[in-house]
């Protein structure tokens, strides 16, 4: 913070001979440069960031939704297993001397089955909230790492001329031919 507020404080210091000039020391001039390009990301990413982001919430929240209508027919299937169970209940009273045995155990099975199904429909919600979360991140990583890297190679580009970028080129070209030959 320091180098930017003493490369402002010098520009009072620099003898003006009545002409305009541009600051040539990249590590004055850099940090100024990247804090424009932040500000910019900011100011431009924040909105499609925050559609990105209540659009995933309607998602989530439509889910939920989806897995409560689920949850309440499922407790209304509980309701008329319920009432089916105190049938078979005022039943087991009437043929108890007949069958006791044989109407307990399909209530016991009618019940057992009824709470399964009940802990996979909860399960299945989890499930679905939780892939829904990851999803939405992952897609808004996915976002802000593509627009990172349009930033970074808008400022990359912005800052190489044809010379420099010729250079780089002839550089790399080197390196990997001397990367060849060590092979």
């Amino acid at each position: 913070m320091k180098n930017i507020t003493d490369s402002f404080l010098s520009l009072g210091y620099w003898t003006s001979a009545g002409s305009f000039g541009f600051n040539t020391d990249i590590l004055a001039t850099n940090p100024i440069n990247l804090s424009v390009v932040l500000g910019v990301l900011i100011f431009f990413g924040k909105g499609v960031l925050s559609d990105l982001l209540d659009n995933r919430k309607q998602r989530i929240l439509k889910t939920i939704r989806n897995s409560e209508e689920l949850r309440e027919g499922a407790i209304q299937q509980l309701e008329k297993a319920r009432a089916r169970l105190r049938k078979v209940e005022m039943e087991a009273n009437r043929f108890r001397v007949n069958g006791y045995s044989e109407i307990e155990r399909e209530k016991l099975n009618l019940i057992n089955s009824i709470y399964t199904t009940l802990e996979q429909l909860e399960n299945y919600k989890n499930e679905t909230i939780h892939f829904e979360q990851q999803r939405a991140i992952n897609q808004v990583r996915q976002r802000v790492f593509q627009q990172a890297l349009q930033g970074a190679l808008g400022t990359l580009n912005s800052c190489l001329n044809n010379e420099l970028h010729l250079r780089t080129i002839s550089a790399n070209i080197g390196m990997f031919g001397a990367m060849k030959e060590k092979k």
